[in-house]
């Protein structure tokens, strides 16, 4: 008769760093609560949980009776807490020396508040590289988890993945536990008596193991869980249908990993989970992969087929989105800084907003990735500037590619603000940031054509699939709206959205100058210019940062009246909530950033932001004819497809008096200090 089969049971609990109070506190009523009090009851249900550092300390200030919960569930011997990053980044793309910062972070942290340190660590992504191995090995971290499919990849069976396996980096050794993609689309989708009879059918195949680690939000807060797990109590019938198995017995990875021999060696190649591998890919090529797949599926060959359908990896989306990859190579740059600074007086508290910068959500797009969300990127920059702002000043009096996009930057900074053109023949600023106030105004981002604009436009209405006695829809297979979306967003842009794109004539998206030639750069100043087709004239413009004051001089000979135009591109927390508005020289206020205004002729105009407190302040030399819309794009996640303002669009329109038009304009950021 085979021995009982072992459940290993972890739930990740994650919110990205950044996220609203409102959101932490429905996942955690939702979701956190109702499970760990479910599972309290049930002493002898041994289980893993892996919190999040940033989490982690919310729900300890915010929500310490649950908090309390654990402790006891920790001194009895029912949860094993596992480490990872303290601000979860994606340990792949961030530093060996924040590898290990990140690492132990979280570890103190487990050994003063609960008592135990991790042995075992939660991969972010379950992104795996083997570079990372001497980082948790030199943490102490003996084990971490990954996806079957990592090691289908490399030629092992599925009835192979019943246990750890052991690689190894340079001498560094660690383990490994497969989590078996079949339980990740079962729970808690199917019945739960379902579910435990096809652990039940694992026993009676002489498996040792049925690894499941996955996000404890399908336990509540994706669409439909909470009735279906909690109200119609899929949780109490799975733990008790367990429990009640002669085939089967729970167990914490960690003591699985010592009562149980390693499988072997084994060498991962580098991926993450096959639904990130489609996700990384640019649109064309997913839509390529997704068929490839189906085709699979259809043939019924996929189980077969899949560990040759590799897609991409997660550091592609750090050529996919341009702006993840300034603010990926901006952080490594502020790193290497702060790492130069040892004797820093506020080292630990910079440590700290380094690690909340390196928080892999706002990085990468997918079904849960969230670089389309304007308040994660904004932590991101938030962190990443105090950071910054407390560190030595730097003069960068030559341009460089920081990013490493075959484009050099022109840095203009100063102890109040930085700002950052691409010389890209666009001569637009990407970045404008200030110290003071700890907030990007260039933090926006263009439209790129994703994958799922298919299941849009094929889209015949919205749907979701209703909860019913054999299931609930997961977020994949579903066609659902969070907010219509206008057929604009869906429109890939040809160039990056900036401040200060500028142009000769009357359209100006068709007529973006495109060879932009750097005169001069300094610490505080950089002149470009262009000359164009005889019928189309010439531009010269200087850009200059003055405290938290940035100035534009054009000069511009643009022959038969055509027009000079700038685009800018302002990206305030806001945007489209009731605090973001704008307010005229009169002192009136004509609309909120989430509409339109059109001003015929216009010398001085504030943004304002309640939630910033800061205000921008918009000067012109010369009266200018005005116009103002919302920005927005189109993104998808668990909950549906919704649109997303990123930013103000403001449109400048000069025309031409005189030859040449030479006009100023300023851009003060006026703070609430």
């Amino acid at each position: 008769m085979n021995s009982p089969l072992t459940l290993l049971l972890g739930v990740h609990v994650h919110q990205p760093v950044g996220n609203f109070p409102a959101v932490i506190a429905e996942a955690h009523e939702k979701s956190y609560q109702p499970f760990l009090r479910t599972l309290y009851r049930y002493p002898e249900f041994r289980f893993a949980v892996h919190f999040s550092g940033w989490l982690l300390e919310e729900l300890e200030r915010g929500y310490p009776a649950d908090m309390d919960l654990v402790r006891v569930m920790v001194a009895r011997g029912q949860i094993e807490l596992v480490g990872g990053g303290m601000a979860e980044p994606v340990l792949a793309a961030i530093p060996h020396r924040d590898r290990c910062g990140q690492l132990d972070a979280l570890s103190a942290h487990l050994a003063q508040h609960y008592g135990v340190r991790p042995t075992g660590a939660w991969l972010t992504e379950r992104v795996w590289e083997a570079a990372i191995v001497p980082a948790l090995a030199t943490c102490k971290i003996r084990y971490v988890t990954v996806d079957d499919y990592h090691f289908l990849c490399t030629g092992l069976p599925a009835t192979a993945l019943d246990g750890h396996y052991t690689t190894e980096e340079g001498g560094h050794t660690v383990d490994l536990f497969p989590i078996a993609e079949g339980l990740r689309y079962r729970l808690p989708f199917t019945p739960a008596l379902d579910a435990v009879a096809y652990l039940e059918k694992l026993a009676a195949r002489g498996d040792r193991a049925a690894i499941y680690f996955d996000d404890i939000e399908k336990f509540g807060i994706w669409p439909e869980t909470y009735d279906w797990v909690y109200t119609r109590g899929w949780l109490t019938q799975f733990i008790e249908g367990v429990l009640a198995s002669p085939k089967l017995i729970t167990s914490t990875y960690a003591d699985f990993r010592v009562s149980h021999r390693t499988r072997g060696v084994v060498y991962l190649p580098t991926t993450s989970y096959s639904e990130m591998n489609e996700w990384t890919l640019p649109a064309d090529a997913a839509v390529n992969y997704a068929a490839l797949v189906q085709h699979a599926r259809d043939e019924n060959s996929l189980a077969r087929d899949r560990p040759f359908l590799r897609g991409g990896i997660w550091r592609n989306f750090l050529t996919r989105y341009p702006e993840a990859n300034w603010m990926h190579k901006r952080m490594l740059d502020v790193s290497a800084r702060l790492a130069a600074a040892p004797a820093h007086p506020r080292r630990a508290e910079l440590l700290g907003a380094l690690y909340r910068a390196q928080a892999n959500d706002a990085y990468w797009h997918g079904l849960f990735g969230g670089i389309y969300l304007p308040h994660l990127r904004r932590a991101i920059w938030r962190n990443l500037l105090e950071v910054e702002a407390a560190l030595p000043a730097i003069i960068e009096s030559a341009p460089r590619d920081l990013d490493l996009d075959g484009h050099d930057e022109a840095i203009l900074r100063n102890t109040d603000a930085l700002a950052a053109i691409r010389i890209d023949g666009l001569g637009a600023l990407h970045e404008f940031s200030s110290y003071r106030e700890l907030h990007n105004f260039g933090d926006t981002l263009r439209r790129s054509a994703e994958h799922y604009h298919a299941l849009i436009a094929n889209a015949e209405a919205p749907s979701a699939t209703e909860s019913n006695s054999t299931g609930i829809a997961s977020p994949h297979e579903r066609v659902a709206y969070k907010t219509p979306l206008d057929p604009r967003t869906l429109i890939p842009d040809r160039h990056a959205r900036g401040i200060f794109i500028d142009s000769i004539g009357n359209d100006a998206e068709a007529c973006v100058i495109s060879d932009y030639r750097l005169l001069s750069s300094s610490a505080d100043a950089a002149s470009f210019a262009s000359t164009l087709s005889e019928d189309r004239g010439e531009l010269i413009k200087e850009l200059r940062l003055t405290g938290a004051t940035l100035t534009v001089n054009y000069h511009c000979t643009a022959p038969h009246g055509a027009p000079l135009l700038s685009v800018l591109h302002l990206a305030l927390p806001s945007c489209d909530g009731f605090g973001g508005r704008y307010r005229l020289s009169d002192q009136s206020i004509p609309c909120g950033f989430g509409q339109q205004l059109h001003i015929a002729a216009l010398r001085e105009i504030w943004l304002e932001d309640a939630e910033l407190g800061a205000r921008l302040h918009l000067h012109a030399s010369h009266a200018v004819e005005f116009s103002a819309e919302p920005y927005h794009t189109a993104s998808q996640s668990e909950a549906g497809f919704e649109q997303i303002m990123q930013a103000a669009r403001l449109e400048l329109r000069w025309v031409a008096t005189e030859q040449p038009l030479s006009v100023a304009l300023t851009i003060e950021i006026v703070s609430k200090h």
